[in-house]
C-alpha cells in the first residue's frame, strides 16, 4: 500500500516533466517575476532618491538657520519677520492669537497673508535642479539592468547549446533572488545600482533559456507562436502587476515590503523549476547551433530585432522620465507615479494574448508594422496629458501597440532559424533579448539627458518619429526567402513549418508541402 502512494507523486512528477504545458507554466512565471522587479521599482526609486537625498540634507541644515526664540514667544519655525524699516516683527504663520509688540509697535497675522506660501504646499516637489539631475541618474540605474543583461546574453546563448536550458534557468532563479533581497536592504544609491545590474545577469539567463526551451518543445509554427503569446503574457502581467503593486506599497507599507513579497515568490518559483525541470539535468543540444554572428549577418533576423529594440525603447524612456515629469507639472503624489502605467500594462497583457493567435492569421509582419506607427503616435500623445487620467488614451495604446509587436516578432525570431539556419534556438533567442536590451538599456541612459538637454516633450517627439519610420521595413518580413536545402529538410520533418506570415495562402499549398504530405502518409 505505501509502496503505491510513494509511487503516485513520482508519475505526477514524470508526467509533468513530459508535459509541453507545464513547461510553458514554469516560463510564464519565470517571465512574470523578473518584469515585477524590473517594473516595481519605477515608481520607488525616484521619489526614495528624493526623500533621502534631497529632503534628508535641507532638513538636517535648516536648523542652524537662526536662534531658537525664548518658550513664552516660540512659534512655528519661519513664523516671523523682523523688518529693519519700522523695528516691527511681522507673523507670516502659526498661531492666528500671536501678537507681539516691538517698541511699541502692534503687529498681527493679518499684515502677512498665508496665501504667499510657497508653491510645496500643493504637493509639487521643490528643487528643480535636483529633480533635472535625477533624471540623469534614475535613467542610469534603470539603464544598467540593461547594459549588463547585453554583455551576459550571448554567452548564455552559447550555455544552452552545450548544457541544455535546464541549468541556466535555475541558475536564473538563484541570481534574481538575491538581487531581489538586495533591493529590499539597499538603502543607498550605489547599492540600488549593483542591485539593478545584478537583476540583469539573472534576467539574461531566465530570458534566453525560457524563450529557447518553449521554440524547441513547440516545434510547430501555430503551437509556437501560440505559446509565446502566452509566455510573453507573463512578462506584461509582471508589467501590469509591477507598477502599482511598488507604488501602493511604498506608499502604506514601506520600501522593503514590495521587494520582500518578491523574494517570496521567487522562491515558490525556484521549488516549481526543481520539480518539473531537473536542473541537474546536462541535455546539450544534438546539433551545432548556428553561431551568433552569422545569425546577425542575416538582415531579416536584423530587421526582426530592430522592431523589438525601437517599440520598446519608447516605454523604456518613459519608466525613469514619466514619473519626474509627473511630479513637476501634475505635482502628483507618490501612488500615482506607478498607477500611471496601469493602461499600458492592461493593454500590452491584452495585446500579447490578442495577437498571439491573430498575428499569425493577419501576418506577422502587418501586426508588427501596425504596432510600430501605433507606438510613435501613442508617443507623441503623452505630453499633452495635463493630469494622469490624460495619460490613460496614450499609454493605453503604447502598451497595446508594444503587444502587437512582441507576440509577432518573438515567433519570426524562431521561425527565421527554422527557415535560414540550424534548428537550435538559444543564439537567436539572446539576439531576441539583446534586442530588448538595447532598447533599455539606450532608452533610459539617454532619456534623462534628452530631458535636461531639450525637455520631456522633445524626448518623446524623436522616439515616435522613429517608431513610425522604421515601421514599413517590416514589410520585408512578409516572405522571407529561405536556403532550399533547409526547404526540403523542413518539408520532409515538418510541413507546417514552412508557412509564411502573409496572409495569401498558396505557399501553405505548395507542391513541396503536398509531396512531405503523401511522403508521410505512404509512411504510415
Amino acid at each position: 500500500m505505501s509502496s503505491a502512494a510513494e509511487c503516485v507523486p513520482r508519475r505526477w512528477l514524470a508526467a509533468g516533466r513530459a508535459s509541453r504545458s507545464l513547461v510553458l507554466v514554469v516560463v510564464f512565471v519565470a517571465l512574470l517575476l523578473d518584469n515585477m522587479l524590473l517594473t516595481v521599482v519605477v515608481p520607488i526609486v525616484p521619489t526614495f532618491l528624493y526623500t533621502t537625498e534631497y529632503e534628508g540634507v535641507n532638513t538636517s541644515v535648516a536648523p542652524v538657520q537662526t536662534e531658537p526664540a525664548p518658550p513664552a514667544l516660540r512659534a512655528p519655525p519661519f513664523s516671523s519677520m523682523f523688518s529693519y524699516f519700522d523695528n516691527t516683527t511681522v507673523t507670516v504663520s502659526g498661531s492666528t492669537s500671536t501678537r507681539e509688540l516691538v517698541n511699541g509697535t502692534e503687529s498681527s497675522p493679518t499684515s502677512q497673508p498665508p496665501t504667499t506660501s510657497p508653491p510645496q504646499l500643493s504637493g509639487c516637489p521643490e528643487g528643480e535642479e535636483f529633480l533635472a539631475e535625477e533624471n540623469v541618474r534614475v535613467g542610469l540605474l534603470f539603464a544598467s539592468k540593461a547594459l549588463v543583461q547585453l554583455v551576459v546574453n550571448p554567452s548564455v546563448g552559447l550555455l544552452t547549446n552545450r548544457i541544455g536550458y535546464h541549468i541556466p534557468m535555475f541558475i536564473g532563479f538563484l541570481i534574481m533572488f538575491l538581487s531581489t533581497t538586495m533591493f529590499a536592504f539597499s538603502g543607498t544609491y550605489t547599492w540600488l545600482f549593483i542591485a539593478r545590474a545584478l537583476q540583469g545577469i539573472g534576467s539574461s539567463f531566465s530570458s534566453v533559456a525560457g524563450l529557447g526551451m518553449l521554440a524547441s518543445v513547440y516545434t510547430e509554427d501555430t503551437e509556437r507562436g501560440n505559446a509565446m503569446g502566452i509566455a510573453l503574457g507573463g512578462l506584461a502581467l509582471g508589467v501590469l502587476i509591477g507598477a502599482p503593486f511598488g507604488s501602493l506599497m511604498y506608499e502604506f507599507v514601506g520600501k522593503s515590503s514590495p521587494f520582500l513579497v518578491l523574494a517570496f515568490l521567487a522562491l515558490l518559483d525556484g521549488a516549481l523549476q526543481l520539480c518539473i525541470l531537473q536542473p541537474s539535468k546536462i541535455c546539450p543540444e544534438s546539433t551545432k547551433g548556428t553561431p551568433v554572428f552569422t545569425l546577425l549577418r542575416d538582415p531579416y533576423i536584423l530587421i526582426a530585432a530592430g522592431a523589438l529594440c525601437f517599440s520598446n525603447m519608447g516605454v523604456a524612456m518613459l519608466e525613469p522620465t514619466l514619473p519626474i515629469w509627473m511630479m513637476q507639472t501634475m505635482c502628483s503624489p507618490k501612488w500615482q507615479l506607478g498607477m500611471a502605467f496601469l493602461p499600458a500594462s492592461i493593454s500590452y497583457l491584452i495585446g500579447t494574448n490578442l495577437f498571439g493567435i491573430l498575428a499569425n492569421k493577419m501576418g506577422r509582419w502587418l501586426c508588427s508594422l501596425i504596432g510600430m506607427a501605433l507606438v510613435g503616435i501613442s508617443l507623441l500623445c503623452v505630453p499633452l496629458a495635463k493630469n494622469i487620467y490624460g495619460l490613460i488614451g496614450p499609454n493605453g495604446g503604447l502598451g497595446f501597440a508594444i503587444g502587437m509587436v512582441d507576440s509577432s516578432m518573438m515567433p519570426i525570431m524562431g521561425y527565421l532559424v527554422d527557415l535560414r539556419h540550424t534548428s537550435v534556438y538559444g543564439n537567436v533567442y539572446a539576439i531576441a533579448d539583446v534586442a530588448f536590451c538595447v532598447g533599455f538599456a539606450i532608452g533610459p541612459s539617454t532619456g534623462g539627458a534628452v530631458v535636461r538637454a531639450v525637455g520631456f516633450p522633445w524626448l518623446l517627439t524623436i522616439i515616435g518619429v522613429i517608431n513610425m519610420a522604421y515601421a514599413p521595413l517590416c514589410w520585408y518580413l512578409r516572405n522571407p526567402p529561405g536556403r532550399e536545402e533547409k526547404i526540403a529538410i523542413l518539408s520532409q520533418e515538418c510541413p507546417l513549418q514552412t508557412k509564411g506570415y502573409s496572409t495569401q495562402t498558396t505557399r501553405r499549398h505548395s507542391p513541396l508541402a503536398d509531396h512531405s504530405d503523401a511522403e508521410a502518409e505512404n509512411a504510415e
